[in-house]
């Protein structure tokens, strides 16, 4: 058993709770989710929310207009994570009382060992698309895997997949690291014989042993290619994000020039990615890793990464051009010809914390990280890393 809640419940809560306001908005949604179910170190709760379809307030991906994660938090648990604050929105606002018996939603452990489930996602996303324009972009798995381990039983993702498959003239992107994809192959053709789709595969490493210690849940790297070949087969366009490129580790031409050649191999229909950036909620948990297995890179993270959030101007242009190198060389700038031109970022790209809009759109909306991208078009420097969410 591994539930988070750390006091009894009280059979009135409400009086264990401190005088002031209660909490609103999403840490209510918290306070009031329900225990579901257990895996490993992992307590899995409900979520009563509004909306599954959250506005992409991004100033840097301003070209998605919406975004889907089925769950809040994953089981991944990737060192890197850019996503693990989101988890903050649910402690209560500084001023509003503590709730007794509720997990730290500061810790960043918490993200990846609490995770939520949105109730009635199908059912809301229909009523949703009634009010939502198809030209608008659609992406799924912006912030937490769509397709991490509990989606065999809670079968969520699937249920949205299938509202999508009754519509036509959407501009869907999807990202994930997992093989269980592959269940849903049946869904993903009638949805892209009926919609513009385009399935992004996150692979940052082949070397397994590696991909262990940085993803430790997620499918192993030869599994993820094998993964990108049968969508492949299926007719679904689908590339691989080489994303984070990690300084010292995976970011070497050679390491570059190796994923790109087993993308190619792999039939894959594009080929992009990203440096590193540490948010200050990922900072802690990445550091640790590298403290633990690349003792000896300690002071170079410390040099670009304590003042700093985003890779240097110059080293970004720097694995640019091995990126585009890479491309070239295995064949993946002439791959997408018989399909809709790359257009865009992938998503790995840097995060900006939600804000709040001015926007006069009905529906409720989830604090919730978006994908980033640049509002002006990119430059063709830019264009030989970033790929297109919908490609």
């Amino acid at each position: 058993m591994a539930k988070m809640i750390t006091a009894p419940a009280s059979l009135f809560p409400i009086l264990n709770q401190p005088s002031g306001s209660p909490p609103v908005g999403i840490a209510r949604m918290a306070v009031e989710s329900t225990h579901t179910d257990d895996g490993h170190l992992i307590e899995f709760r409900t979520l009563k929310v509004r909306s599954v379809l959250n506005r992409s307030i991004s100033k840097r991906m301003s070209w998605i207009a919406w975004a889907i994660n089925p769950y809040r938090g994953c089981e991944f648990a990737c060192r890197y994570c850019y996503a693990r604050y989101t988890h903050e929105f649910m402690a209560p606002a500084p001023g509003q009382p503590q709730v007794a018996g509720q997990p730290d939603f500061h810790d960043p452990l918490t993200f990846e060992r609490l995770i939520f489930l949105k109730q009635n996602a199908a059912w809301l996303l229909e009523q949703e698309l009634r009010r939502h324009h198809p030209s608008d972009q659609i992406a799924i798995g912006t912030a937490t895997d769509p397709w991490q381990p509990i989606e065999r039983r809670a079968r969520i993702t699937r249920s949205l997949l299938e509202v999508f498959s009754r519509h036509s003239g959407y501009n869907i992107g999807i990202v994930t690291k997992s093989r269980l994809i592959l269940r849903d192959i049946d869904l993903l053709q009638e949805i892209h014989r009926r919609n513009r789709l385009v399935v992004h595969i996150t692979i940052t490493t082949p070397d397994a042993g590696l991909a262990r210690l940085l993803e430790p849940r997620a499918p192993r790297p030869d599994l993820r290619f094998e993964t990108v070949r049968r969508l492949r087969q299926a007719g679904i366009t689908t590339g691989i994000l080489c994303s984070p490129l990690l300084p010292g580790i995976t970011d070497t031409e050679e390491a570059i020039d190796r994923m790109a050649s087993l993308a190619s191999q792999a039939n894959a229909s594009f080929f992009a990615a990203n440096p590193l950036f540490l948010k200050p909620c990922s900072r802690p948990t990445y550091l640790s890793f590298v403290r633990e297995h690349f003792p000896h890179l300690v002071a170079d993270y410390h040099r670009r990464f304590d003042h700093a959030d985003f890779a240097s101007k110059l080293y970004a242009q720097h694995l640019s051009s091995l990126v585009a190198k890479a491309r070239e060389r295995h064949g993946l700038n002439r791959r997408g010809r018989d399909e809709p031109e790359d257009i865009g970022n992938a998503l790995e790209a840097p995060l900006l914390a939600p804000h709040r809009s001015t926007s006069t759109d009905p529906r409720p909306r989830n604090p919730e990280p978006q994908a980033a991208a640049l509002r002006k078009p990119a430059t063709p420097a830019r264009m030989h890393t970033q790929q297109s969410l919908f490609a």
